[in-house]
């Protein structure tokens, strides 16, 4: 043994903490290594006393909060895999923790005792851009009434529609049994399908149909695209290039927005399916101007008290319509109200007159009139 080491050991004692990958297995060798390599000039050895005992002790905890680190990642890791996240998704800490959340008490919301999820026992539809939104969101203000809060387009959309009855009727809200269950699907009114489909669930359901002005719709469902191709910044045909015919100057039937805007074409399959007490058509330009009226006559259609009055709404010059008084103001969604783009009144012109002969069709089909020149 050597001087050094000696004069080590003669010392107050310490605790050597060695390495077997360091130290030969051999005590000849061993010993030999300790006197190289925990020298002063060579110190690998923990030597624990006092400072050093705390420095342990601190790295013991380094080492559990890193444990605790890389099993919560696994964690993450294995969500995001059940999850089937593509590689080139990015999930956030906080989608990360809602995840874990929703995997260990579930995402179902608390309802009160006493409801349940039911089918509708009413639909609302027609062409869009005829105030479904609106109607739905103003029936939401009656008390017995329970909208769901997004289209769920069940009976126009076959990968939906093949999801069963039991998928649809998870799509509604929970309610009470004296409540009316109500959802909008516009594309309802246009689909072939779908008046047999909605018979097969309920012969005898209820059925709101929205209409409005066909020219003023027409210019409607253009300011819509329009808008969203301005957004992606692309530019779109103006309304006369599209709905005119630029050889003969008719109107252009192939041209969607036109062709969606004959309603008795429509119309005409629903009532091979049902009766005609089984609808209420709803004027979709009087909802816009005076919405109290045409909430009242729902009301009636669905044998319910008045609750929804004038009091309920307010005109909102800003938007140009009128929204909800819920305590606080409450309006429909930007995209809503929105200016009209100009267009060529001749192009109006030839709508209009297009539109006539079929608007007095529709109006011999469902026995009602309404001022759409």
């Amino acid at each position: 043994m050597s001087t050094r080491y000696s004069l080590l050991e003669s010392q107050t004692p310490r605790i050597y903490m060695d390495c077997p990958t360091i130290f030969a297995a051999n005590v000849t060798s061993r010993e030999r290594s300790k006197s190289h390599l925990c020298g002063p000039a060579h110190t690998v050895c923990v030597i624990m006393k006092g400072k050093g005992r705390q420095l342990w002790m601190l790295m013991c905890v380094i080492g559990v909060v890193l444990c605790f680190s890389a099993y919560s990642n696994s964690i993450v890791w294995r969500t995001m895999s059940a999850n089937r996240f593509s590689p080139n998704e990015e999930l956030s800490v906080a989608g990360a923790r809602k995840l874990l959340e929703e995997e260990e008490w579930g995402a179902e919301k608390p309802h009160p005792p006493g409801t349940d999820k039911r089918l509708p026992q009413s639909i609302i539809f027609g062409v869009r851009k005829c105030g479904t939104r609106a109607m739905l969101e103003f029936l939401g203000l009656h008390p017995q009434i329970r909208p769901a809060d997004h289209e769920v387009h069940y009976f126009d959309d076959d990968t939906n529609f093949n999801l069963g009855i039991d998928w649809y009727r998870d799509q509604m809200p929970y309610s009470f049994e004296d409540q009316v269950t109500i959802e909008k699907s516009p594309r309802y009114f246009i689909t072939e399908k779908v008046p047999e489909r909605i018979s097969s669930m309920n012969n005898s359901i209820k059925l709101i149909v929205l209409l409005r002005n066909p020219t003023v719709r027409v210019i409607s469902d253009y300011t819509q695209v329009y808008y969203n191709k301005k957004a992606k910044g692309k530019v779109h045909d103006k309304l006369e290039k599209l709905a005119i015919e630029p050889t003969t100057g008719e109107v252009n039937t192939r041209y969607k927005a036109v062709r969606i805007s004959i309603y008795h074409q429509h119309f005409e399959r629903w009532l091979k399916v049902f009766r005609p007490d089984q609808f209420h058509i709803v004027d979709g330009d009087n909802l816009i101007h005076r919405p109290w009226e045409e909430i009242a006559l729902v009301e009636e259609f669905l044998g319910l008290p008045h609750k929804i009055t004038r009091e309920h709404f307010y005109y909102n010059s800003t938007r140009g319509f009128y929204c909800m008084r819920l305590g606080h103001e409450k309006c429909l969604g930007a995209t809503k109200g929105r200016r009209h783009p100009f267009t060529d009144p001749v192009a109006v012109d030839k709508l209009r007159a297009f539109f006539k002969p079929h608007n007095q069709m529709l109006f011999q089909m469902i026995n009602r009139t309404f001022n759409w020149d």
